[in-house]
Formats: structure tokens, sequence, C-alpha cells
């Protein structure tokens, strides 16, 4: 599986949007499912607008399987919270960090982004080690 951010969601469902052929471009080459979590959801919908035809497409992908969706535990989003902590001087979003964390239960290698700075510098605990996620998204 791939995890999902916001931004690709928003540009995927807004043409208007500036990255929206390059994360089409993206789509096309995911060779794994999709995942996304509950947070990325929210902010994905509250950035396209409630009711727009953007958020109507978005819940339509869903349903129709485009991507799966990851509900958070009270384990996760504690673990999610420790992690909005540990990089408080990096500011780390509920999204971000839930991203993180379905990372690190799921085991998961790759994110699909247009966040390279922020995700660039978040480790994502796999046993022992801390690692990066491989970016995916326009410019990786």
């Amino acid at each position: 599986m791939i995890a999902l951010d916001t931004g690709p969601l928003v540009a995927l469902f807004d043409p208007a949007d500036g990255d929206h052929a390059a994360c089409v471009a993206v789509l096309r080459l995911c060779d794994e499912p999709l995942v996304a979590t509950i947070p990325v959801l929210t902010e994905a919908v509250h950035l396209l607008s409630p009711g727009s035809i953007g958020a109507r497409r978005l819940a339509d992908f869903i349903a129709d399987g485009g991507v799966r969706v990851w509900f958070f535990s009270t384990d996760a989003l504690t673990r999610a919270w420790s992690l909005m902590e540990e990089y408080a001087d990096h500011p780390m979003d509920l999204a971000d960090a839930s991203l993180v964390v379905l990372a690190e239960q799921e085991r998961l290698k790759r994110i699909f982004t247009l966040d390279r700075r922020d995700f660039l510098s978040y480790r994502v605990r796999h046993g022992h080690r801390r690692v990066a996620l491989r970016l995916m998204g326009p410019g990786n």
C-alpha cells in the first residue's frame, strides 16, 4: 500500500489546482493500493469545499475503491499526539502524524505527497529503526 496525503487528493479532484496534471500522471504509475486516514480526508474535503464537485468526486473515488480508508485506534491516536510533540520544533499537524502512524503500523514504505519538506524530515519507526518514507509525487 501507498500512503496518500492531502495535497495530491486536492490536486486530483480540483482541475484548477496547479499540480492536477502531475498528480494524475503519478496516480497512473501507482502499482499498489492507496490508503488515506480520516484526518487526511477531513483536510481534503475542507480544502475542496464540502458540497463541491471535487468533494463529491473524492467521495465517489473512495466509494469505488480508489483509496482505502484507515481508521485510528486509541493507541494510534496516542502515538500521533506523541509524534506531534516530538516534531514540535517543525510543527506536524494531525493529518501528517496520522500518515506516519499508518506507515508504522502497516509497515508502509511510500507516500504520495506534495509536502516534500515535511515528509523528508519525518521518520517512521520500523522495529528498532527509524526510516524515511520514499516520496512519490510531482518532482519526486
